[in-house]
């Protein structure tokens, strides 16, 4: 049946700057995985698994790691046989909640759209990894004086980073 209802110009031009603004945010997200997909191949591909190599010597450090268990190594020395089967599971559950929000969301709230995008496509790249190898790849290595940072990827950062954003637009809420 044909859809007889009125729509409005605005109410039209409203919709197609919404599917364009989705699609943008897809994109970020995309971006991420991709760049994300690309370093840590780079790194499988031109080092050895825990050689490091200073950038800025007692600062910060290339090193090749996997990581079998959550953020910040948390569950890595865990025997479970089922780990990766649960945290596989526990992120494609979570990948597709941040989806479902970031198409639904008010897109004129870039800093929340654009955190979801980012918290989308290093969730992406961090399970991409988790599937295929049952650990994630770890490159980016800090140090302050005593204190060492565990080593962490652009998927990572782009999580971080996307959480700050989220953070900004409810504090401005």
């Amino acid at each position: 049946m044909p859809d007889n209802t009125f729509k409005s110009p605005s109410a039209s031009a409203a919709a197609a700057v919404s599917t364009t603004l989705k699609l943008l945010y897809l994109l970020l997200a995309v971006g991420v995985f991709l760049a994300d997909r690309l370093t840590k191949t780079l790194i499988e591909a031109g080092m050895m698994l825990h050689e490091s190599r200073p950038v800025i010597p007692g600062f910060f450090h290339i090193v090749y790691a996997k990581n079998q268990g959550i953020a910040f190594g948390l569950f890595a020395e865990s025997p479970s046989a089922s780990k990766t089967f649960i945290l596989v599971f526990l992120s494609a559950v979570a990948l597709a909640g941040v989806a479902v929000l970031l198409w639904t969301a008010d897109h004129s709230a870039m800093k929340m759209s654009a955190g979801l995008a980012l918290i989308l496509g290093g969730a992406l790249g961090n399970l991409f990894d988790r599937v295929q190898h049952g650990s994630v790849v770890d490159f980016l290595d800090f140090f302050i004086q005593g204190y060492h940072w565990p080593a962490f990827n652009l998927a990572d950062s782009a999580i971080v980073i996307g959480g700050a954003l989220l953070l900004l637009h409810m504090r401005r809420k």
